[in-house]
C-alpha cells in the first residue's frame, strides 16, 4: 500500500496540481522499504503524470485559449522558451514550478513523444535518486 500511496502522490505532484512527494520517498526510506523500488515506484509516477501535462499541452490547449483558461501570450512565451532551449530543458522537468510548464509547453509544441519520455524519465529518477542518496549520507 506505500508503494501505491507514492506512487500515486507522485505522479500528482508532477501534473498542474499542488503538491509533493519527495517527503513520503524520504518517510518511506526511513521506515526501511527498498531504495530501488521507491525510486523506481516514484520516478514511474511522477514521469507519468509528466505526460499528462504533454497530453494536456497536446490536446487542450486551442480549446483552452479559445475559453480564456490560458492566455495566448502564455502559450507564446512558452514556445519560445522551447524552441530556444530544445528538448534538453526537459532535464529541467523535475524543478518546481518551472517543470510543470517545460512538459506542458512540449505537449503545445507536439514535440517527439518517445524523446519526451526519455528526457523526463532521466531527470525525474536522477531528483529521487539524488534525494535518496541524500537522505542515506545523514541518517
Amino acid at each position: 500500500m506505500a508503494y501505491l500511496t507514492l506512487f500515486l502522490a507522485s505522479l500528482g505532484s508532477a501534473t498542474l496540481l499542488p503538491g509533493g512527494s519527495e517527503a513520503l520517498l524520504l518517510y518511506l526510506k526511513s521506515q526501511a522499504y527498498s531504495s530501488e523500488l521507491l525510486l523506481l515506484v516514484a520516478s514511474v509516477g511522477n514521469t507519468l503524470g509528466s505526460v499528462v501535462n504533454y497530453l494536456l499541452g497536446k490536446y487542450a490547449t486551442t480549446w483552452a485559449v479559445e475559453k480564456k483558461y490560458i492566455k495566448s501570450l502564455h502559450v507564446e512565451k512558452a514556445k519560445n522558451y522551447f524552441d530556444k532551449w530544445g528538448g534538453f530543458a526537459l532535464l529541467l522537468s523535475w524543478t518546481p514550478i518551472i517543470g510543470d510548464a517545460i512538459t506542458f509547453a512540449a505537449g503545445v509544441l507536439r514535440y517527439n513523444f518517445w524523446k519526451f519520455l526519455i528526457l523526463v524519465f532521466v531527470a525525474k529518477t536522477a531528483r529521487y535518486t539524488f534525494l535518496i542518496y541524500l537522505f542515506g549520507l545523514y541518517m
